[in-house]
């Protein structure tokens, strides 16, 4: 699930990606706000719970993702807000005001 938080850095927020999976994963987090880079944002799990999670500045607007998990692309479970994309399958929506 995506987080909003209030700090900003010019024009950007701070937004906290977030998902729960299996400890010892591979997980990215791709969208359009990184030309759809599979490996360019890595989450951690940093307390060995199986809770991923990565911050990045993102501008204001509505922005797609998807976490990349050991390879396969996933919808956030957590977010109700989805569009569908060009290959037939769903993209996660988040609106960074």
């Amino acid at each position: 699930m995506a987080t909003k938080k209030k700090t900003t850095t010019a024009g950007r927020k701070r937004v906290t990606f977030q998902i729960a999976n299996d400890s010892g994963k591979d997980v990215f987090l791709a969208g359009s706000f990184n030309d759809w880079d599979p490996a360019q944002k890595q989450l951690k799990d940093s307390n060995g719970n199986g809770l991923y999670t990565v911050t990045v500045l993102l501008p204001k607007g509505e922005h797609q993702y998807k976490f990349v998990v050991n390879g396969e692309w996933h919808v956030d479970p957590d977010c109700d807000n989805w569009v569908r994309n060009d290959l037939g399958t769903l993209n996660s929506v988040i609106d960074v005001k």
